[in-house]
């Protein structure tokens, strides 16, 4: 696995950097149009960003105060080596020390798998949002 490195913080740290991927990914290459991307979640949420050995920002995801968390995205160039489980353990782990009893995510179907391998479980039925096909899953902590 290629040297990581993840910083954990709020928008005022990370947005920029967060934005800037989320951008890449769901507005360019999702086609999921701009005024639905950003929200004023941001502002209240938890966020982590992946960085490469040169200091490049590779992927996001962030952490709501309810539990939910949302917006994984990890630029093409740099999937299917590690980034998005990395994201996602610090996600999972700081909802840990923040003593929720379970963290929830809506999935893009196709990446389901992905997330059963971090231990959670697909709930109801599919639906869109966005325009893309997502299903609720959750995880049991403690």
């Amino acid at each position: 696995m290629q040297a990581l490195r993840l910083e954990v913080g709020n928008w005022d740290e990370l947005g920029q950097d967060a934005s800037a991927i989320r951008t890449e990914v769901f507005v360019i290459e999702q086609k999921v149009p701009p005024e639905l991307e950003m929200d004023e979640q941001d502002a209240v949420s938890v966020h982590a960003v992946a960085y490469d050995a040169q200091g490049r920002a590779l992927g996001t995801g962030r952490l709501l105060p309810d539990g939910h968390i949302g917006r994984m995205a990890v630029l093409g160039q740099a999937r299917g080596r590690q980034v998005g489980s990395r994201i996602l353990q610090a996600l999972v782990a700081r909802a840990q020390d923040l003593r929720y009893p379970e963290v929830a995510l809506n999935a893009q179907v196709h990446a389901i798998g992905f997330y059963e391998r971090h231990g959670f479980v697909a709930q109801g039925p599919e639906f869109l949002d966005a325009g893309i096909v997502h299903r609720l899953m959750t995880r049991r902590l403690g």
